[in-house]
């Protein structure tokens, strides 16, 4: 029929593959456990099917014609495609076991990834992982090095030779004291913030990566009283009027009301930060760890 997909038989492609690669049909038949002749007529099938010769033969043996290299490339993809579909639909068989190491930054760790790690193990109760918090810096070379599989971190950290995917976005916001003077204002530009001493992140950090980098963009410095890494411990310190601090919404909402803290809106683009999923190559990851990272995806 016009038009129609030309349908190949699975076998003769495997055939195909083989002879390829041994440039011999006596040891490919060996290989593919047929008969010499039972090879030979596949191939004779396969280039009348795609119209030209695939093999030049010769007394050494066979060789590929420029369309063979081109129908090897294809049919390389599909054999590896089809061995992926086998140890794929043989874990929803069989129930999916592995193992994932996976290192996030700890506005992701403690916000969005709880709620996302808690329905995934439920789906896959025999996968177990192994879970660090790291700074951005550091989770983009554990992932570049092979010692994570996954990495959670700012897009503004990750670097360009991992493959990236989107994952979430968290908007960040200024974190005063109640009685500090800007806790009147409902939002702040980041240039009113310098203005005022800082409770900072620590200093390898992908948020001090980018408070720092803003902050030259304004050709300022930030006035840094205190460097320390713990989210609530930052609060705590702004809570006495040590500084102000950036801290993304959604982790600072618990402890405005007992801690007597504001959070004014950052009226700055970059105030609205992606978050993201780093691997170093997505083609050879587990196939749990696959499915790990299509779970994040929105």
């Amino acid at each position: 029929m016009s038009g129609s997909a030309p349908r190949y038989d699975l076998v003769s492609l495997n055939v195909f593959r083989v002879v390829a690669q041994e440039r011999n049909v006596t040891r490919a038949a060996r290989l593919c456990h047929l008969a010499v002749s039972a090879v030979s007529k596949r191939i004779s099938e396969l280039e009348d099917q795609v119209g030209v010769p695939l093999f030049i033969r010769h007394a050494r043996g066979m060789g590929l014609t420029p369309a063979g290299e081109t129908m090897l490339h294809y049919v390389e993809r599909v054999h590896g495609d089809l061995r992926l579909m086998q140890l794929e639909l043989n874990e929803h068989g069989s129930g999916a076991t592995g193992h994932i190491r996976l290192q996030a930054i700890t506005s992701a760790l403690t916000n969005h990834l709880t709620p996302d790690l808690a329905s995934f193990m439920s789906l896959y109760p025999r996968v177990d992982f192994d879970i660090e918090e790291r700074v951005g810096s550091s989770i983009v070379q554990a992932v570049a090095e092979g010692r994570a599989d996954v990495g959670i971190v700012a897009a503004d950290t990750a670097a360009l030779d991992l493959e990236t995917f989107a994952y979430r976005r968290e908007r960040l916001v200024v974190i005063a004291a109640a009685d500090h003077p800007l806790a009147g204002c409902d939002r702040v530009s980041f240039a009113d913030t310098l203005d005022h001493e800082f409770i900072g992140p620590h200093v390898e950090s992908s948020m001090n990566a980018l408070l720092s980098r803003q902050a030259a963009l304004l050709q300022r410095s930030i006035r840094q009283r205190v460097r320390i890494s713990s989210f609530e411990a930052m609060c705590r310190l702004a809570a006495i009027r040590l500084g102000l601090c950036v801290l993304p919404e959604s982790i600072v909402r618990p402890y405005l009301k007992p801690m007597k803290l504001v959070a004014l809106e950052l009226d700055e683009a970059w105030a609205s930060r992606a978050i993201v999923v780093v691997v170093r190559r997505y083609s050879a990851l587990s196939p749990v760890a696959k499915a790990f990272v299509g779970h994040l995806r929105p």
